[in-house]
Order: C-alpha cells, then sequence, then structure tokens
C-alpha cells in the first residue's frame, strides 16, 4: 500500500493496541492509509511503545502526559484493538484511567472555566484544559479470532470509555472476526476494505461538532446514543450499558425490542446535559463529604487495614 504525503487537513491519530504488525495494525493502517488519502497528517502511535505508570506518583518512567498531548492536539481518533478475553487490552484501560475521566470531562471542564471567571471556588477541582472543548471524531476497530460473538461483546462498548468525557463523536465502529493466526485479517479483501472506509468516514467528518457528526457505519445498532446493542435490565426499563441511554422493553410483532420515547436519549453520558448534571452531582457531594471530615477519619481509623495487608518481596 502507497500512502501519499499528508497535508495540513488536521491530524488524524491511530492508536494501535495489539501486536505490532498484527491483525489490529494492519486494519488501522488500511484507515490511515485513506485517512493520509484525504489530506490528513495520519500518526500510528503503539500501546506497546508506551510506559504507563500504574500511577502518577510511581516513581517509574511514565509516558502518560505525552500521550495526552498527542490526543488533545488530534482532530480524530482510531483505535484498532484485539479483543482479549471478550474485551479490550488491560493496558488501554490503565491509560484511559491514567488520562482521562474528570480531567478530560466536557462539562467538568466548562463549569470550572466558569467558575473561576466567577471568582468561585469548587468544593473539589480537576485540572482545566480548554483544548478538552475542541470538536473531535472517532472510530474504533476491534477484531478477534472467534466467530461467534458471544466471545467479543464487550469490545467495543468498552472503547467508549476513551471517547465518551471528551465529547468525541463516535461516527463509525467495526468488529471483525476470524483472524485466528497472527496477521490473518489480511486474508479477508472485505475486512480490509471495511477497515478502509472506515478511514474515510471519519476524515469526512473532521471538525464536525459532537452535535453535527453523523454516524456512518453499516449497521446502525440498537442503541439511538452509542449505536451499539447491549442492554441492562431493570423491569421493564432497558438502559444501553455502553452509555446510559434508557428506554422501555417491548414486543412488536412477536420480536422483543427497545422503544425510546422522545427524551429519554438525554440520560446518555455522551449527552452535555448528563455530563453537567453528574459534575453537578460530585460537587454537592463533596460539599457534603467535606463538612464531615473529622467523622470521616474517626470512623475510618476503625477500619485500619495494616493488620492484614500482605505484600510481594522485592529483591534488594
Amino acid at each position: 500500500m502507497t500512502l501519499s504525503t499528508p497535508s495540513d487537513g488536521g491530524i488524524v491519530l491511530g492508536l494501535s493496541c495489539g501486536q505490532p504488525g498484527g491483525s489490529a495494525e494492519l486494519l488501522l493502517t488500511a484507515a490511515l492509509a485513506a485517512a493520509r488519502e484525504g489530506g490528513m497528517d495520519a500518526r500510528l502511535i503503539r500501546l506497546d511503545d508506551l510506559e504507563i505508570a500504574p500511577g502518577p506518583n510511581a516513581g517509574t518512567a511514565d509516558d502518560t502526559a505525552w500521550f495526552w498531548e498527542q490526543l488533545i492536539e488530534c482532530d480524530a481518533l482510531i483505535v484498532a484493538v484485539p479483543v482479549l478475553t471478550r474485551t479490550i487490552p488491560g493496558r488501554l484501560k490503565l491509560l484511559a484511567d491514567r488520562i482521562l475521566g474528570p480531567n478530560a470531562d466536557a462539562a467538568i471542564t466548562t463549569e470550572l472555566l466558569r467558575l473561576q471567571a466567577s471568582g468561585v471556588t469548587p468544593a473539589v477541582s480537576f485540572r482545566v484544559d480548554e483544548r478538552v472543548l475542541r470538536p473531535r471524531v472517532a472510530g474504533f476497530i476491534a477484531v478477534g479470532g472467534s466467530l461467534t460473538p458471544r466471545w467479543t461483546t464487550l469490545a467495543l462498548p468498552l472503547l467508549h470509555t476513551l471517547t465518551f468525557s471528551m465529547r468525541i463523536a463516535v461516527v463509525d465502529q467495526v468488529q471483525f472476526a476470524g483472524a485466528g493466526m497472527p496477521r490473518s485479517v489480511v486474508l479477508d479483501d472485505s475486512a480490509m476494505a471495511r477497515a478502509t472506509q472506515l478511514g474515510r468516514n471519519v476524515t469526512g467528518q473532521v471538525g464536525a461538532r459532537f452535535e453535527d457528526a453523523k454516524y456512518l457505519a453499516d449497521k446502525p445498532g440498537l442503541c439511538p446514543s452509542c449505536h451499539l446493542d447491549v442492554f441492562v435490565l431493570r423491569g421493564q426499563e432497558a438502559e444501553c450499558a455502553t452509555c446510559g441511554t434508557s428506554g422501555e422493553l417491548v414486543v412488536i410483532d412477536g420480536a422483543v425490542t427497545v422503544r425510546f420515547p422522545a427524551g429519554r436519549a438525554r440520560g446518555s453520558v455522551t449527552s452535555m446535559e448528563e455530563l453537567r448534571d453528574h459534575f453537578f452531582e460530585i460537587q454537592q457531594t463533596a460539599a457534603r463529604q467535606g463538612a464531615q471530615a473529622d467523622e470521616i477519619a474517626r470512623r475510618a481509623k476503625i477500619y485500619e487495614p495494616s493488620a492484614f495487608t500482605v505484600r510481594p518481596e522485592r529483591s534488594q
């Protein structure tokens, strides 16, 4: 595959989370090639190349701040993962835990900037980086060896944990099966063509605001917000396990489905309304519990864990 010369059309960041040169990375390369042909500066980062410390004070080499800068400067994100034990690689979840969450939350960033401008001190604060609020789009690629979908159920839903807090609009996502041997996905011409199309779909929406981005995958999915099909049932209520959008479990012409009344999509964690509600919930909880700091310390002292703690012996 020949890659054309990148231009100043924007940055598409590809995160490869499998073996170097493996099936996930080959699919990602096809998507990035399409992005580059569309005039984008396409870049590939391998998760295996990153040192990810378990915490900010671990005292070991750590590339999470460097990766944050790559993410925050990009206009589009494409993540490709192998499916491991039905889900995504653990190191990817560790990376997400280190750099995302409240520090990358669009509503928290917006509200903290508002409080700063008003001279108000929040009950609990987080890092504020205005660049979080720039529009970005994303695409997801998952590939596994199994031919039965039950072995890959959790991969795409967990990939959404990389994007919802920043409100990066997921415009395409696809999951491939049957890649049982390393690099074997190249035997599937339709898979490589689909990954190429994903690159085009993502590139074509660069610059679109979250509300304006169009979902372009060939399978829309049941959930109207994240377009996936994994649901939690609570009586007659069906709540999307990926994003929280809720609807009513119904039977239509003998088939079980979910009906989404107007306005129920607001429950999605991808919505600014839900993210903003979550911000106020955090602040109110922190204020209430902050006033009980002495009582918290008194009660916690009763449950001293040192009597139960064991640690591995380290060589000197």
